[in-house]
């Protein structure tokens, strides 16, 4: 229960900054609003190659657009644990009695908290557009939670690459060379039967395309729900190893100051 009491304070914390600051959530819906609406507009036309199973683009690519919004969003999570280290904020919670696995739960909870967010803009803006998601309103709500599953992922993954490398230049050059090839090897621009052959088994392993294929499946006319399930379990397990890498950084990080 200490746990979990300190994880929300820790969690509420950093929401309270980020409630000082709600341009931030602002500016980072500008890339995925670009990708919806021109990228939607560009390739509207992509429906009509043979094999492409969608009566809109748009509708195809929204679940791809929430699940690459949550990533990249998250992915820069360790940027603010660089300010803070580098402001002494976390050598200060080092000799609070908060729990030390409770300095990196909050940071992921709150990078949660705001993948929902920016995702519930995403799909009202795409149902705007003219998407439709026949999977209703429970088909939105799993993909907002593999959505919210992949960002707390790479969110712990960023958070332990903050505390091993301390630098934001490292940090920026780890995770654009992470970030990139899984978008693009993975099924959020174009159906898995149109991509090349070694880009399909790629993509079996890519925790990002995991995401996008549950959430696609979720809300489509004929869900899948094993399919979805046996991918958010995918998505989970991963977590839990992300967790488990930035909390060993952070007991490292301990140990050197």
């Amino acid at each position: 229960m200490t746990l979990i009491r300190h994880t929300l304070y820790m969690t509420l914390r950093h929401l309270r900054e980020l409630w000082r600051q709600p341009w931030f959530v602002a500016v980072t819906l500008v890339q995925p609003v670009i990708w919806l609406l021109l990228f939607g507009a560009l390739f509207k036309r992509v429906i009509e190659i043979p094999g492409f199973h969608s009566h809109s683009y748009i509708a195809f690519l929204a679940p791809g657009v929430v699940v690459m919004t949550a990533m990249f969003n998250a992915a820069w999570s360790g940027m603010s644990l660089i300010e803070d280290i580098n402001r002494g904020v976390t050598a200060r919670f080092l000799v609070s009695p908060v729990r030390r696995e409770a300095l990196i739960a909050g940071r992921i909870l709150k990078e949660a908290v705001v993948v929902v967010t920016q995702s519930l803009i995403i799909v009202a803006l795409a149902l705007v557009v003219g998407a439709s998601f026949p999977g209703g309103v429970g088909g939105i709500v799993v993909l907002f939670a593999v959505s919210a599953l992949l960002g707390s992922t790479f969110g712990a993954l960023s958070n332990g690459f903050a505390l091993i490398m301390r630098q934001e230049e490292a940090l920026i050059g780890a995770t654009q060379f992470i970030l990139l090839p899984l978008t693009f090897l993975s099924t959020t621009f174009l159906a898995a039967n149109l991509i090349p052959g070694w880009m399909q088994h790629v993509a079996d392993f890519n925790p990002v395309n995991w995401a996008v294929v549950a959430g696609r499946t979720a809300t489509s006319a004929h869900p899948d729900w094993g399919l979805a399930a046996s991918r958010a379990g995918f998505l989970a397990a991963l977590l839990v190893l992300c967790l488990a890498f930035a909390t060993n950084a952070f007991r490292s990080y301990q140990r050197s100051v």
